[in-house]
């Protein structure tokens, strides 16, 4: 499966959370559901909004990371899966202990929480 084909796909929360479920990480799907909770979101929302941001909002080297991920791994969707769930996370623990900011959507247009 193509990037684009991957990430166009997890825009529905219910494809969304059959991925995570897929990952069999409970550490991982334990904090999807603690941070994605302070955005009333559902794991597979929370999964949806975080690959979105990733797309419009990582950075070149965040984009290289990920294609060698790809490259080099065995199981291509799920590296590219985890490292973009995992930004979402880490910019949304950052967002969370700096007070200008709730989220990594910083709740501009386009953002994908429904909060300020």
């Amino acid at each position: 499966m193509q990037l684009g084909a991957l990430i166009a796909r997890l825009d529905d929360e219910t494809n969304a959370a059959a991925a995570l479920e897929a990952l069999n990480d409970l550490v991982l799907f334990a904090e999807v559901s603690a941070v994605g909770a302070r955005f009333d979101e559902e794991p597979g929302e929370y999964l949806s909004s975080g690959v979105r941001r990733f797309a419009s909002k990582a950075s070149d080297e965040e984009w290289l990371q990920l294609m060698t991920l790809i490259e080099r791994g065995t199981d291509p969707a799920r590296a590219a899966l985890q490292f973009m769930l995992r930004w979402a996370l880490a910019q949304d623990n950052l967002a969370e202990a700096t007070p200008a900011s709730r989220c990594s959507c910083s709740g501009a247009a386009g953002g994908s929480h429904g909060h300020l």
